[in-house]
């Protein structure tokens, strides 16, 4: 019988992959760029091509119980890996594209092995040391298996972080709608207020926090 084979980028043609067999190659994605309140995560994965995971893509198109069931796995069968993260206020202080570039710029320089390569979910790559050279891949969480294993551990730390904020913030239900301005989340904004781990730069919070600003708290209740 033949011994299954695995393409490690199966949306990544041959020709045109930026890297060669010498190459250590990690994928990197984030968690967390469009919620209202906590930290912004970034994950980075070499993965090991003798011990590949089946299963791997895009986390958004995995349900919870199985992103929970692939990230052990790939902490206990990746080369190396990474998770980092930029605060709300860090977030508050940068703008979320830069915390979001920082953030993933940690993960990397994380790892317990220097990649040579970086593969970026998305369009925009993070600045890293010279000896690290950067690729974008538009939707690469679906197109490059390291992207897809970086996403899944981005994203299961970040939905962890925002189980732990709702002990603090029960008022919030965080552990619901993990910050993302769902019908629920902006009720209870406007009843309670922001909370000191909101992003204070993102408009339904910062309305709140300044309701004279070009009116848009009152445009805001008004829908």
């Amino acid at each position: 019988m033949r011994k299954k084979t695995f393409d490690f980028y199966p949306g990544l043609a041959k020709k045109n992959r930026p890297f060669t067999l010498d190459d250590i190659v990690c994928g990197v994605d984030e968690a967390g760029r469009g919620p209202l309140a906590g930290p912004v995560f970034a994950a980075a994965v070499i993965l090991d091509p003798a011990r590949p995971i089946e299963g791997l893509r895009d986390s958004k198109k995995l349900t919870e119980a199985r992103r929970d069931e692939l990230a052990p796995l790939i902490r206990e069968h990746a080369l190396a890996w990474a998770i980092a993260e930029c605060s709300h206020a860090e977030i508050d202080t940068l703008n979320i594209l830069q915390a979001t570039m920082l953030a993933m710029r940690r993960a990397v320089e994380q790892l317990a092995t220097v990649p040579t390569v970086a593969l970026i979910d998305g369009n925009r790559c993070p600045q890293f040391a010279p000896h690290i050279r950067a690729h974008a891949v538009v939707e690469g969480d679906d197109k490059v298996h390291a992207i897809s294993a970086a996403s899944i551990l981005a994203k299961t730390a970040r939905d962890a972080a925002l189980v732990a904020l709702h002990d603090t913030y029960p008022q919030y239900a965080f552990d619901q709608h993990k910050g993302y301005s769902t019908a629920l989340h902006l009720a209870r904004l406007r009843e309670h207020g922001p909370s000191p781990v909101h992003r204070r730069t993102f408009a339904p919070v910062r309305a709140l926090l300044e309701p004279d600003l070009f009116g848009e708290l009152s445009a805001w209740r008004a829908t």
